[in-house]
């Protein structure tokens, strides 16, 4: 495992995921050497008889993400989602896969 330190450079809320089918919150960070994206969230489209996952399930994502939003705006001191654009990070990899993140509180 290696990290890296980057800034996050595209931070959005609304669609995105896989094929644009989910509903969460996408990140883009980019530093030297490095670009990865991240994202949290649940599926955005309605529930077949096939699908493996309950709306329980996906509400209780949901939920998550939001908190999970709400700790990055409290360690960033900021507001709103759109103000996390330039936020320096700390990313951690495994290989090329990206295993976590963190906004440095630090030296912010």
């Amino acid at each position: 495992m290696i990290t890296k330190l980057g800034k996050l450079k595209n931070v959005r809320f609304g669609f995105g995921g896989y094929q644009d089918t989910q509903f969460g919150l996408s990140v883009t960070i980019s530093g030297k050497g490095l670009s990865v994206e991240d994202f949290r969230g649940h599926w955005a489209m309605e529930r077949t008889e096939g699908t493996k996952w309950t709306e329980e399930d996906r509400r209780n994502e949901l939920a998550d993400m939001a908190f999970y939003v709400r700790d990055l705006l409290k360690d960033a001191g900021k507001m709103s989602v759109d103000e996390l654009n330039g936020i320096p990070v700390e990313v951690t990899l495994e290989g090329n896969k990206l295993k976590s993140w963190r906004i440095l509180t630090e030296v912010l």
